[in-house]
């Protein structure tokens, strides 16, 4: 395993900023994410460690400690920003997010993971959709793991339709939000067409899940609970 570098010096340029955490810049290849809410970082840490080891494509892990996490530096834009720049690659993105689906649900979880969306004995992300999927020279990789736990595939395909089908547009790039209708509706058809594990009997208790996360805000609570009531009706 790599020295740790100490989690508690200081931070350098403030690179990203996410709704729970920060981003900085370290020596060269590192940097620190420092959550701004109480959050204990060694279970990530130990997981996404598992996930490299496994050969899934995650930064590698260099300390953890508390509400900070030392991690490689990754380049390359998000998946969400390409498909601001290049909307037309919105079916070939879906198929990827697709195939990192399923690669990610064929791993055991490790004993001792939480259960946040029932039970289960796969890798679920449970945050696995365009905005946390960097796409680097050597390949995509998924970051943000500080949702994941064990629990049926499905469960993480229905979360992953949610957030992308509740979330604000304010979050996207200024030059996708005219469009944003119609390139979700495109890249969530091709998302679940594409994707091994079936979503619909996990969608309202996933919608559960989610409308108990901090982060979430008014709006997207409304559309959340608008969606778990479309899927109620149609039993």
């Amino acid at each position: 395993m790599p020295d740790m570098t100490d989690p508690a010096e200081e931070p350098g340029e403030l690179i990203g900023r996410g709704r729970a955490a920060d981003i900085y810049a370290l020596e060269v290849g590192r940097v620190l994410r420092r959550y701004r809410t109480p959050h204990r970082s060694e279970a990530e840490a130990s997981l996404m460690r598992y996930l490299w080891q496994a050969g899934y494509p995650v930064p590698e892990v260099f300390g953890a400690d508390g509400p900070d996490l030392i991690m490689e530096r990754l380049s390359g834009p998000t998946m969400l920003d390409d498909l601001a720049r290049r909307p037309w690659r919105a079916a070939a993105h879906a198929r990827l997010l697709a195939d990192l689906h399923d690669r990610l649900h064929l791993l055991t979880a490790p004993a001792g993971l939480r259960h946040p969306a029932g039970p289960g004995d796969r890798v679920v992300h449970l945050d696995l959709h365009p905005a946390n999927v960097m796409l680097t020279p050597g390949g995509p990789v998924v970051i943000d793991w500080s949702n994941a736990g064990a629990g049926p595939p499905g469960a993480d395909v229905a979360m992953t339709f949610l957030i992308m089908a509740s979330s604000d547009t304010g979050d996207l790039p200024p030059s996708i939000r005219p469009a944003v209708g119609l390139l979700r509706r495109i890249f969530l058809r091709r998302f679940l067409a594409a994707v091994r594990d079936d979503h619909r009997p996990h969608l309202a208790p996933v919608a559960e899940v989610r409308l108990r996360d901090v982060n979430l805000r008014p709006a997207e609570a409304a559309r959340l609970r608008r969606l778990s009531r479309d899927v109620s009706r149609r039993g």
